[in-house]
């Protein structure tokens, strides 16, 4: 079987989706990526893999001037005689919901978080949510990481119950991000932020938070690891970003490809997210024995046990992401390591990759 494997950059295909095309093409499936070209398609090439480029705005906000992007994906798809279509990303998503109507490809998408209309509520929000009502309708199945995603869809009418699938988030590679067997944790302290750099992130309360708490732990280190190069209308912009470090309370990390290290050398991750599908950057730190701090927030609150494994804040508020990061802070070195310890088998018992993985098989063997 010919499976297209879309999503809105090529960055987001190899960081999320290449473990995915290696178990396809196992098991004899030819995996083929499709995304608007970024640099990483090199990398998907370099693991040998096929990859079509499909040019997309992904700030765009209007589907009818974007519609020359799914008459380019409609055509990619029949040109390429691909048999099923496995699409992530939400705009990437209703698109080729859009571009494989009428065709014979089994259309398979990801809800991996809701994107910035359901975040912001606005007139456009119940525009997307009839656009995916249209696009989802030939779906064959949906699969959704987080149960607050699919019971929004299954309750709108969007997605009938029957054709909805439930994975834990992206899964996490167990072998690759594994616990260090010291018993002692890094220092100087340091509270990491993984993820775009995107007020929907909780960028501004990490910062605001970050600033309260060093007034009195000056010691404490607190690092944003995540691009500054974004055309999302959400980004923050260079300007802000220089004005914080002028602050020299924060670090910041430009994007990595292994972000392994920043995590070893780290004490906590933090994630104050808006909303999430299940984030894997909290996924990936608890993997490797390190305790979180998240919002209360739809896939944000799946990836620990409150208290047992990190700890959770309201979102959108500054001072309760404080008050948790504090609370972290508080507790002595071995407790926070017996938490990193929790963490890891938590995830070892519920976000093993290969449960997802096995899924995406299972879902394209069905009749």
């Amino acid at each position: 079987m010919r499976v297209a494997i879309v999503a809105n950059s090529a960055w987001y295909l190899h960081n999320f989706r290449l473990a995915l095309a290696r178990e396809l093409s196992s098991c004899g499936h030819v995996p083929i990526f499709i995304g608007p070209s970024d640099g990483y398609e090199d990398k998907l090439k370099a693991a040998g893999f096929e990859f079509r480029p499909w040019r997309l705005s992904s700030a765009g906000r209007n589907p009818i001037a974007d519609s020359s992007s799914i008459v380019t994906l409609r055509r990619l798809l029949r040109s390429e005689r691909i048999d099923a279509v496995l699409s992530y990303t939400p705009k990437a998503n209703i698109y080729s919901g859009l571009a494989t109507y009428g065709l014979p490809i089994r259309f398979i998408p990801n809800v991996s978080g809701l994107g910035r209309a359901f975040i912001q509520p606005s007139p456009l929000t119940a525009i997307v949510g009839v656009l995916y009502r249209i696009a989802f309708r030939h779906a064959r199945r949906v699969v959704f990481q987080n149960s607050d995603d699919l019971n929004r869809f299954v309750g709108s009418g969007i997605v009938p119950v029957a054709r909805s699938v439930r994975v834990p988030g992206s899964g996490v590679d167990l072998e690759r991000f594994t616990a260090s067997a010291s018993a002692e944790e890094p220092q100087p302290f340091r509270f990491l932020f993984v993820g775009r750099l995107l007020r929907d992130k909780g960028v501004v309360e990490f910062v605001d938070a970050a600033r309260r708490i060093a007034g009195d732990h000056p010691q404490v280190e607190f690092a944003l690891l995540g691009s500054s190069h974004s055309n999302n209308p959400a980004a923050i912009s260079r300007k802000q970003l220089d004005t914080w470090l002028a602050e020299r309370v924060i670090q910041h990390v430009e994007q990595v490809d292994d972000v392994r290290p920043q995590l070893q050398r780290s004490s906590c991750v933090v994630l104050p997210s808006y909303r999430e599908g299940v984030p894997r950057s909290l996924l990936e730190a608890a993997a490797m024995g390190k305790p979180v701090v998240t919002t209360d927030a739809p896939g944000c609150r799946d990836t620990l046990l409150d208290g047992e494994t990190g700890f959770l804040c309201k979102v959108r508020d500054a001072g309760a992401l404080e008050a948790a990061m504090r609370r972290m802070l508080n507790l002595s070195p071995e407790q926070r390591l017996l938490m990193g310890r929790k963490g890891r088998r938590f995830v070892e018992e519920n976000f093993d990759e290969q449960l997802v993985l096995r899924t995406y098989v299972q879902l394209l063997g069905e009749p």
